[in-house]
């Protein structure tokens, strides 16, 4: 299986954040990555307002549900992708694009860093250009696309098991 790093870049809902704990936690993932405004829970040296960083980390928790302390994270200002790239990650964004492969036709390279964007806007277009490959999950209802937390879980799961 390959191993995978997940960056959550401005996503506004602790719920979101919480559940790609949780999500991170259950696959096995083995370090997430928040940066922009992502919210993230209380890190060692925090220079945040400690009642904000509170706050945030107990949001955090509802839906986290205690894999804010077991799966590693690091905070960035900017996501950073060259420094993954540099050791061997392959850069993959989850965003429906014109040159978007569908996940079940997604070949896993070993090292994976998942890209992840803000809610409503997706990966933003600075970001979508360093990606190295951008992956999308096929669609059949009325929808669009799915919430980033749930869309999250199943790109780790295909990222993880397809076959191809």
């Amino acid at each position: 299986m390959p191993e995978i790093i997940l960056i959550a870049h401005n996503i506004r809902s602790t719920h979101n954040v919480g559940a790609f704990l949780r999500t991170c936690d259950g696959f096995g993932i083995s370090k997430l990555i928040f940066s922009g405004y992502t919210p993230y829970p209380t890190i060692d040296g925090d220079t945040r307002l400690p009642h904000f960083a509170d706050k945030l980390t107990r949001q955090i928790h509802k839906t986290a549900l205690g894999a804010e302390v077991t799966v590693p994270f690091e905070r960035f200002d900017e996501p950073p992708l060259d420094e993954l790239k540099a050791s061997g990650y392959t850069i993959v964004g989850l965003e429906q694009d014109e040159r978007s492969v569908m996940l079940n036709d997604y070949k896993s390279p070993e090292k994976i860093a998942l890209f992840l964007g803000n809610e409503i806007d997706g990966i933003y277009p600075e970001f979508r250009d360093q990606c190295d490959d951008l992956i999308e999950i096929p669609m059949s209802g009325m929808k669009e696309s799915f919430n980033v937390s749930v869309a999250t879980g199943i790109a780790l799961y295909g990222l993880l098991f397809n076959k191809n």
